[in-house]
């Protein structure tokens, strides 16, 4: 029986990804563990691996293409005992997902996904939709109460209080896609009845249209929205509008942090060239701290689950790291436990894979607090937005030297101030303000940073 090779869902929040690359063509034999092609998401490549030993038929979604939806089926491969044409002939009788590539219009999201099948090689969280029907029109929309939408198109539809079943969908067989949605709010029809309905939690985005009409042709360049930029824009507008925010702020004296800084560093352990196999940031204190001051106060080292507070026993701290295109936190796990050159060897190691999106997801999810740190830029100081499920994040500006009163008598010294956002249904003030007094005492008395 032919084996369909299914669209993982590469992390928890994945909705759909981009194909970038087949690694195997059709008619290559393919084993268990053997790389077939490259997934990419909102945040990193992965590899798909095959599961089962066969051949490959064929490729149902071509490399290049956007929004395949998690479950679709990009390819088949021919079992034992099973020649390709008959794979490939049952792969024809599959719809393929109407997943965009990256040349077209973005006004073409993608079906839920191909009908399922007996075997399958990538495992997903929920079973595939059956195709729609072929005819078009709101009959074709909607069948036996049920409504034929792509998952973007329901999500813009929410959020708009369009009524989908009164639309008409021009997409493939009659699918309603995003357009369909945009034009019906445009023209204020198939608004859903507003009577004792709950306002919407998020804000919808912004209009397009009405934002380029602001503008004259030709002054501007578009930049489409790729996948990690939405997921950006998302996930922050629901961390302001859900996370109620609040922020304090410290200076913190840090000439005993560089002085222990430049003894680490003399320190190194060097290579037969004499260069020194690992050398300790500012950054890598600062995280090592943070999470010190978490260890010293548990009650702050928590996440807010709805219906629970969830106090984490490992101190595992999130390191936001700029990309090309966008902003990742992979997590340091156990940071506090680390010794601080494996601390930095490890930050260094992620942001690298981080760099070229080569992350697994398990190194990007989770953690409790994070830290931002824009001080190389020249920032003296932010507030940055809560990354959930964390509860916390580090704003850290630049070190400077300032003018302090020290003993009644002005004195100079560097300075470097840090600005901690808290999430207040998890962390009260007088909590949050004890684990900022934490860290500013590991900042200032760096040697107990290495305890």
């Amino acid at each position: 029986m032919p084996i369909q090779v299914l669209m993982p869902a590469l992390s928890p929040t994945m909705e759909k990804g981009r194909l970038s690359r087949w690694l195997a063509q059709e008619g290559d034999a393919v084993k268990p563990g053997d790389v077939i092609a490259e997934i990419e998401t909102d945040k990193a490549t992965m590899e798909v691996e095959a599961a089962d030993e066969g051949v490959l038929a064929r490729i149902v979604v071509p490399e290049g293409t956007d929004d395949v939806p998690v479950n679709a089926v990009i390819a088949i491969i021919a079992a034992e005992g099973e020649t390709v044409e008959a794979a490939a002939a049952a792969a024809d009788a599959t719809p393929a997902p109407q997943a965009k590539p990256r040349t077209q219009e973005a006004a073409s999201p993608a079906p839920e996904a191909a009908s399922p099948a007996p075997e399958t090689v990538s495992p997903a969280p929920e079973a595939a939709a059956r195709p729609a029907p072929e005819a078009a029109g709101p009959a074709a929309a909607s069948t036996g109460g049920r409504v034929f939408a792509s998952p973007l198109a329901r999500r813009v539809a929410k959020e708009a209080g369009v009524d989908l079943s009164a639309l008409k969908g021009s997409g493939p067989r009659g699918r309603i896609i995003e357009r369909d949605v945009l034009e019906a709010k445009k023209s204020g029809v198939a608004a859903k009845p507003q009577a004792g309905a709950a306002p919407a939690v998020l804000a919808a985005a912004p209009d397009g249209a009405a934002v380029r009409a602001m503008f004259a042709p030709g002054s501007y360049e578009e930049i489409p929205l790729d996948g990690m930029r939405r997921t950006i824009a998302r996930r922050l507008v629901e961390s302001k509008q859900t996370i109620p925010h609040f922020y304090l702020t410290a200076d913190c004296e840090i000439d005993a942090l560089l002085a222990l800084r430049q003894q680490l560093n003399a320190a190194a352990p060097r290579d037969a060239d004499g260069r020194p196999e690992w050398k300790v940031s500012v950054n890598d204190l600062v995280v090592k701290a943070f999470a010190g001051a978490l260890r010293r106060t548990p009650d702050a080292n928590v996440s807010f689950a709805g219906d629970a507070i969830l106090r984490h026993r490992p101190v595992d701290v999130g390191v936001a790291v700029s990309i090309p295109g966008g902003l990742i936190t992979p997590v340091v796990r156990d940071a506090d436990r680390l010794a601080i050159s494996a601390l930095s060897q490890q930050i260094r190691d992620l942001a690298a894979r981080a760099q070229n999106r080569r992350l697994k997801p398990e190194e990007y999810t989770g953690g409790s607090a994070a830290v931002s740190n824009l001080g190389m830029y020249g920032v003296r100081e932010f507030a940055a937005v809560i990354n959930p499920p964390h509860a916390t994040i580090l704003a850290v500006g630049e070190g400077q030297q300032r003018v302090i009163v020290k003993n009644g008598q002005p004195a100079v010294a560097t300075m470097m101030t840090v600005t901690l956002s808290v999430d207040h249904r998890a962390v009260d003030g007088v909590l949050g303000a004890r684990l900022l007094q934490a860290f500013r005492a590991l900042v200032e008395n760096p040697a107990a940073i290495l305890a």
